[in-house]
């Protein structure tokens, strides 16, 4: 038995991220663009990379952000029964320089993160909050590889006297 103290709230505890299912489902529509615009960026930075490594690292987080771009179409319709519409044609930004971008692309992934935590409240349990968190975890990936490309690229070369 749990004791309860007469100052604490009666209402059930709620995270200052947590959303309804509707502001969960806005967000999902909003997710579609966004997975769509990185893939058009990443799209814009791999011919940017220094080497096929690099280029590898990006091209298989582009073809993640494909699939999550259909992973949030196809949840969005199987709880809506919509298919996601309005979505802009709005061309992504432009990529200036390989490290320049690879910072936006840090960047992009840390707040995908955190705009994923809200629809992840917002989701009944089961599947599709399951989905939603192995996406976020894919985001996280996502930051950690940039978050290395990055120490790669910007990292001084070491001069060792002869």
């Amino acid at each position: 038995m749990y004791m309860v103290y007469p100052y604490w709230p009666r209402a059930p505890f709620a995270p200052v991220w947590a959303t309804s299912t509707q502001e969960a489902l806005e967000l999902m529509k909003n997710a579609v663009q966004g997975e769509r615009n990185d893939e058009l960026f990443y799209n814009q930075l791999i011919p940017l990379a220094p080497n096929q490594e690099q280029v590898d690292v990006i091209t298989s987080i582009r073809n993640d952000e494909r699939g999550h771009n259909q992973m949030f179409r196809q949840m969005y319709k199987e709880i809506t029964g919509h298919e996601v519409t309005g979505v802009s044609n709005e061309a992504p930004e432009n990529v200036n320089s390989y490290v320049e971008g690879l910072q936006k692309a840090f960047q992009g992934e840390l707040a995908a993160v955190e705009k994923y935590r809200k629809i992840w409240f917002g989701l009944p349990h089961g599947i599709y909050k399951d989905t939603l968190y192995g996406v976020i975890l894919d985001e996280q990936k996502h930051a950690a590889k940039y978050d290395n490309l990055l120490l790669q690229n910007l990292a001084a070369p070491i001069h060792v006297p002869k």
